[in-house]
């Protein structure tokens, strides 16, 4: 008995519109063609059969803002075929290129953003010139939990010990992790928050000083703050109290002379107590990092350690030509120094 040999099936054209639509044009040639509804037992585990390569592999990952994958994609093909690479270790590679690119990128950006007058690592610091404080002590302020926590710090010290350089340090680290950070004096923040509230505008200014996730405020006490000091600063420090966001302060008063510093006792105490709630106050003694080129003979004079350098604290200097004598434990070289005495304990 004969069989019938069956008639092959005609090609079916496509219609976009379901019957009686238009027929779909096949895309250029070097355009990606979608899966076939064949091949979804492929496409469910990653593969597309039937796909015709892309020719324009530059133009997508520019498409796609991949940089770096374009630019070593094929320098990486030509090492993976010399190398027997698979097609994940290839694929692997060019992603942590991408990803690395892009970390230093963000760093990069933040750090320009942060406006900090150098930079300075933790790892750059000379903990052997400065060992009044060590490493391991700041700790848990060099990882993520200094915001996660909203942790607080105060450097208080003489010039020159390395209060600037170690929140520099700290700020750098949190944008390393992640986050990002503003440096300001405190006389610009003053400055630049009292002119706002006379414009009618200290809300939105009060924006760019609560948003970072890190603050440093340089150089509390060092000049002579305005009257409404106490009252400015304390609209920031509260407001990212509220917020549980880390702020560093360096100062060379101690803590104590902040009331007078700042004009208002009171609003100093508050500004301290929301601050050193979820953190705490470190002292750095020790002579100036500036000046460590110099014999230590020829070093400018200095109150360390409540007296004058190289002088028994318990005997005051005497008071120089035309002073009454009892200046003379607040004279350096002739001049009258702060009415702040450094401190000379050390947390």
């Amino acid at each position: 008995m004969n069989t019938p040999t069956p008639t092959p099936l005609l090609p079916v054209t496509p219609r976009a519109g379901g019957r009686g639509g238009p027929a779909l044009r096949p895309p250029a040639r070097g355009t990606p063609f979608p899966c076939k509804r064949r091949d979804r037992a492929e496409r469910g585990r990653g593969v597309c059969v039937g796909v015709e390569a892309p020719a324009d592999l530059d133009g997508m990952l520019r498409r796609l803002h991949l940089p770096t994958v374009r630019r070593f994609h094929a320098e990486l093909a030509a090492r993976a075929e010399a190398e027997g690479m698979s097609y994940r270790d290839y694929l692997s590679v060019l992603v942590a290129e991408e990803v690395a690119h892009r970390v230093q990128t963000r760093i990069q950006r933040a750090v320009r953003r942060a406006r900090f007058p150098f930079l300075k690592t933790i790892e750059e610091f000379d903990f052997t010139f400065q060992t009044s404080v060590e490493q391991r002590l700041l700790g848990s302020y060099l990882g993520p939990e200094l915001v996660t926590e909203g942790r607080g710090l105060i450097f208080t010290g003489p010039t020159g010990t390395g209060k600037t350089s170690l929140s520099i340090a700290i700020a750098y680290r949190a944008i390393q992790n992640g986050f990002d950070a503003l440096f300001t004096t405190v006389m610009e923040l003053i400055d630049d928050l009292t002119a706002a509230g006379r414009a009618g505008r200290l809300q939105e200014a009060l924006v760019r000083y609560v948003h970072p996730h890190v603050l440093v405020i340089d150089e509390v006490g060092y000049l002579t703050h305005p009257p409404d000091a106490a009252n400015v600063l304390f609209q920031v420090v509260n407001e990212r109290y509220l917020k549980r966001r880390p702020m560093l302060f360096t100062t060379n008063k101690p803590v104590e002379a902040w009331g007078k510093v700042l004009h208002d006792p009171d609003l100093a105490e508050a500004i301290l107590d929301r601050v050193l709630e979820r953190g705490r106050a470190i002292h750095l003694r020790g002579p100036s990092y500036r000046t460590r080129h110099l014999a230590p003979k020829a070093r400018p004079t200095m109150l360390d350690e409540g007296g004058l350098s190289g002088q028994n604290p318990a005997r005051p200097a005497a008071a120089p030509a035309g002073l009454p004598p009892s200046a003379g434990s607040a004279i350096i070289s002739g001049k009258r120094v702060p009415e702040f005495p450094e401190p000379a304990r050390i947390d």
